[in-house]
C-alpha cells in the first residue's frame, strides 16, 4: 500500500489522481492533500478520503473548513494553512510519494521539502523545475529522491528512455501540437485577441497554459524541464510539431534506433505510471486507456518556426544560461500572460515583455529557495516594470 500527499489536490491533475487512488483502493491511500482556495471541493474530498491532514492556501480557509468537519463529524482531520502547511502535508513520515501539482511557484517550497525528506516525487508542476530545477536536482541525488515526470512529454521519454542506458541517448523529441496559430499567417499575429489565443485545437487547459500554448512558451518550458529531469544539454532536446498530439514524446539512441510513446490522452496514464513505477500496474476495465490504433493512420512532424514562435527561442536561449534567466523566463511569461488576457497588451506582447526582462536578468544561480523565490518576484517587478513603460506594445519582429 502507497500512501499519497497531493498538492493541488482540487485541481485537474489532483482530481485525476483521486481517481486513480478510488480505481486501485489496494495499491494507494491517500494521507494528506493541500486543496487552496477551493473551500467546497477541500470538503468534499475530506468526506470522501479521510484524509489525516488537509491544507488550504490561507488560515481563513482552513478555519472555515475545519469549521465544516466538525459539523460534519469528521474531527479527526488535521486542518493546516499557508506554505508551512503544505509543507507539512508533503513531508508527514508516512507518505510514500507526493504528486506536486500546484500551479506556479506557490508549491516550489513544499516540493523541496519533500525532495529532502526523501520521499517520492511525481512532478506535474513545470515551474518547480524550471526555477528550482538545479537545486532540486541536487537535492534529490543527496537525499535519494525519486522524480518522476507526471507532464505527459517527458512522462513519455522516462517509458522510452527505459529501452537504453543514459549514455546510449543521441537526443530527445518533446512534439507539441503548435497550438493553434501554426498555420495563422504572420501578417495576422499583431491583431490575436485572447479569444483566438484560448481556442486550443486539441486540450481543454487552463488559461496560462493555454496561451503558453499558443506562443509555443509551454514547450520551451518543458525543454528546461527535461534538460533537469534526463542531464541533457538544450542542444540535445529538440521540438517537433505534431498536431495528432498522439505519439507523446520521442528518444533517439545513439545507433539510430528511435523510441516513441503511444497512448490515448487521459492524464491518468502518466500518473499511474508515476505511481506504480517501477511496475506497469494492468488497467483492466477500471480505466478505460485502450487506443485506437486507426489514430496512426497519418501522423505529421515538422519542425517549428522560431521566427514564428519566439517565446520557444527565448526559452532556448534561458535553456543555455540557466539560473535566474530560467526564473525569469517563467516569471515575466505569467506576468505577460495575465496582462495580454486582460487587454493590457497585444499577444506579440508575450515576448516582447519576456525578451526585455531576460536582457535586465543578472547572471547569477540562486543558492537556496529563498534566493530562487527572490530572483522570481524580481523578475515579476521587471515584466511589470516593461509593461507599464509601454515597451511591450512595441512589436516583436517575426521575420
Amino acid at each position: 500500500m502507497k500512501k499519497i500527499a497531493i498538492l493541488g489536490s482540487t485541481g485537474s491533475i489532483g482530481t485525476s489522481t483521486l481517481s486513480i487512488c478510488e480505481s486501485f483502493p489496494e495499491r494507494y491511500q491517500v494521507v494528506s492533500l493541500a486543496a487552496g482556495t477551493n473551500l467546497d471541493v477541500a470538503f468534499a474530498q475530506c468526506h470522501r478520503w479521510h484524509p489525516r491532514v488537509v491544507s488550504m492556501a490561507t488560515e481563513q480557509l482552513a478555519t472555515a473548513l475545519a469549521s465544516r468537519l466538525f459539523d460534519a463529524g469528521l474531527t479527526d482531520i488535521e486542518t493546516v494553512s499557508g506554505t508551512a502547511g503544505t509543507i507539512h502535508v508533503a513531508t508527514l513520515p508516512e507518505v510514500d510519494f507526493v504528486v506536486s501539482a500546484i500551479v506556479g511557484v506557490a508549491g516550489l517550497e513544499a516540493t523541496y521539502a519533500a525532495v529532502c525528506a526523501g520521499k517520492a516525487v511525481g512532478l506535474a508542476n513545470k515551474e518547480c523545475l524550471v526555477a528550482a530545477g538545479e537545486l532540486i536536482i541536487d537535492a534529490a541525488r543527496r537525499f535519494n529522491a525519486p522524480l518522476l515526470p507526471i507532464d505527459s512529454e517527458h512522462n513519455a521519454v522516462h517509458q522510452c528512455m527505459r529501452g537504453g542506458r543514459a549514455s546510449e541517448v543521441h537526443q530527445v523529441w518533446l512534439t507539441a501540437s503548435g497550438g493553434p496559430f501554426r498555420n495563422t499567417p504572420l501578417e495576422q499575429f499583431a491583431h490575436i485577441t485572447p479569444a483566438q489565443a484560448l481556442k486550443h485545437p486539441t486540450w481543454v487547459m487552463g488559461q496560462r497554459i493555454t496561451i503558453d500554448s499558443a506562443t509555443m512558451l509551454n514547450k520551451g518550458l518543458e525543454v528546461i524541464e527535461a534538460c533537469r529531469l534526463f542531464d541533457l544539454p538544450p542542444a540535445k532536446v529538440r521540438v517537433t510539431i505534431h498536431p495528432q498530439s498522439t505519439v507523446h514524446s520521442l528518444v533517439e539512441f545513439v545507433d539510430g534506433s528511435i523510441l516513441g510513446q503511444i497512448s490515448v490522452t487521459d492524464m491518468r496514464l502518466p500518473i499511474l505510471y508515476a505511481l506504480a513505477y517501477p511496475e506497469r500496474v494492468p488497467v483492466e476495465d477500471k480505466v478505460p486507456l485502450t487506443f485506437d490504433l486507426a489514430a496512426l493512420s497519418h501522423l505529421d512532424f515538422t519542425p517549428p518556426d522560431l521566427h514564428r514562435f519566439p517565446c520557444l527561442r527565448l526559452a532556448y536561449e534561458a535553456a543555455e544560461q540557466g539560473g535566474a534567466h530560467c526564473i525569469a523566463l517563467n516569471a515575466a511569461d505569467e506576468v505577460a500572460v495575465a496582462a495580454f488576457l486582460a487587454g493590457q497588451i497585444p499577444f506579440l506582447g508575450i515576448p516582447r515583455t519576456i525578451e526585455e526582462v531576460l536582457a535586465q536578468t543578472p547572471d547569477q544561480h540562486p543558492a537556496s529557495i529563498t534566493g530562487v523565490l527572490e530572483a522570481d518576484a524580481a523578475a515579476r517587478a521587471c515584466a511589470q516594470r516593461v509593461i507599464a513603460a509601454g515597451h511591450a506594445a512595441r512589436t516583436i519582429a517575426l521575420s
